[in-house]
């Protein structure tokens, strides 16, 4: 039997561990937390769980050894560590995170050992390459050019379960999500180049009407520039990639923001309630209305969504914060986690469109649109879980199996890559609806 290594045990790793087990390998879990690797083999007779730490390479080093192929699902700063011991040892590895300079850097050597290092296969990054790579390359067998494109997806907690003024609620890394609210953005727009800087993320969005779900909120997720070239899509005048939110997020977010709610600087906190904490960062006397204060020093209204939200946080309480020197971004994120964590009888959802404008030489254009709506089970797993280590645990088994025959670093933009994992998810419930000949009217405004 082929013998995998699962690097990390966090939320989203139960799926890929439960499908590699059933589907006849022998697994082993390594995590800095015995027993949340236990958790992940649930007993299993093939399954082995690791008590370890990504400083002891010494153990690193014999366990990749030993396996025949390595999956990294630790903090993406440790992936080049973990493919430098497989590159050692002429083992393969996959991962689900973006591929950093670092990674990028190992390609020649990966390809002259034969390795292959297959980065991105989890959901975004991972089924949208996926899902958009199969569209395009459909367009341009047809000779016709891809003229917009525009990559949203969403983890969100299924409307009906979302009961704070946020609209949020999380199933995956908490601190994650948050500190992707300190990115910049960056897009093509009608063949202009928009930059989107950190303070204005939240500001720059649109709304789009989800099938199913209803309006959804958009920004703009990291630089989409790069994309142009990685899709080969040289021809496009508009590349945008975003993230969807329910309505509420982006502005509270925003307002948040404004007053540095998430910045990462560390300051003298001692002894402040949180209503103290509130006063510190809008410059205001403690002994003022904090909340009118900070609404003030937004140009907002008391009763306005996003005063209402950090009053709903616990922001305005006269609670001891229980904080020394820490940043802003530490004293929130730990509140909005206390609060804002799904329970396990709650269900997530994912959304995801690619929306395309293609052009043919017989002068004719059409819309395009691929969905993606699934959700998570209660009890069991969340639909980012699933939609994270369902493509990497599909990939695993087909390189192990033979049926991937590449070295080098590489994302899973490819056909014998992304059409067999593509098929694999449908028949599992994660499955793209394709709307091609739609109208004009029907890109986004």
């Amino acid at each position: 039997m082929k013998k995998v290594l699962i690097l990390g045990a966090g939320m989203v790793v139960k799926p890929i561990v439960l499908y590699l087990l059933e589907n006849g390998f022998l697994v082993t879990v390594a995590s800095r937390t015995k027993s949340k690797a236990e958790a992940m083999t649930g007993g299993h007779v093939h399954g082995t769980a690791v008590e370890w730490t990504v400083d002891d390479t010494e153990t690193l080093d014999k366990m990749v050894e030993d396996h025949d192929l390595s999956v990294s699902l630790l903090p993406y700063a440790h992936h080049p560590l973990v493919a430098k011991h497989c590159l050692k040892h002429g083992k393969n590895m996959v991962t689900t995170s973006y591929v950093k300079p670092e990674m990028q850097a190992l390609d020649e050597e990966a390809k002259e050992k034969g390795i292959l290092i297959l980065n991105e296969l989890g959901l975004d990054p991972g089924i949208d390459h996926m899902s958009a790579m199969r569209i395009i390359d459909h367009v341009h067998n047809k000779n016709g050019k891809i003229e917009e494109f525009h990559s949203i997806c969403g983890a969100l907690p299924d409307p009906e379960t979302s009961d704070n003024p946020f609209n949020y609620k999380f199933s995956w890394s908490p601190k994650g999500v948050i500190m992707a609210g300190n990115n910049d953005g960056k897009y093509l727009k009608k063949g202009k180049t928009v930059k989107v800087e950190t303070e204005e993320l939240f500001s720059d969005r649109f709304s789009l009407e989800f099938p199913e779900v209803g309006r959804l909120d958009v920004y703009p997720n990291r630089d989409s520039l790069p994309y142009i070239d990685l899709y080969g899509i040289p021809e496009t005048k508009t590349m945008y990639r975003g993230t969807f939110r329910l309505p509420g997020w982006c502005e509270t977010m925003d307002a948040m923001k404004r007053l540095n709610l998430l910045d990462y600087s560390k300051r003298d906190f001692s002894g402040k309630t949180y209503a103290g904490f509130m006063a510190m960062m809008c410059g205001a006397d403690s002994s003022e209305n904090i909340k009118e204060k900070v609404a003030s020093h937004l140009g907002l209204k008391t009763d306005a969504h996003p005063i209402k939200a950090m009053d709903w946080l616990g922001l305005f309480e006269e609670k001891p914060a229980g904080r020394g020197t820490d940043s802003p971004f530490e004293i929130v994120s730990d509140l909005m986690i206390e609060k804002m964590m799904m329970n396990k009888d709650e269900r997530d959802m994912v959304v995801m469109q690619h929306i395309f404008v293609a052009s043919y030489p017989g002068g004719e254009k059409e819309v395009i649109k691929s969905s993606l709506l699934n959700y998570g089970i209660p009890g069991a797993d969340t639909a980012v879980a699933r939609t994270v280590a369902l493509p990497a645990a599909i990939a695993v088994e087909m390189i192990l199996e033979g049926k991937i025959d590449i070295s080098g670093v590489h994302i899973p933009v490819i056909p014998e890559i992304y059409n067999p994992v593509l098929d694999r998810l449908e028949s599992m419930g994660i499955k793209m609806d394709e709307q091609f000949g739609l109208p004009l009217s029907q890109n986004v405004d």
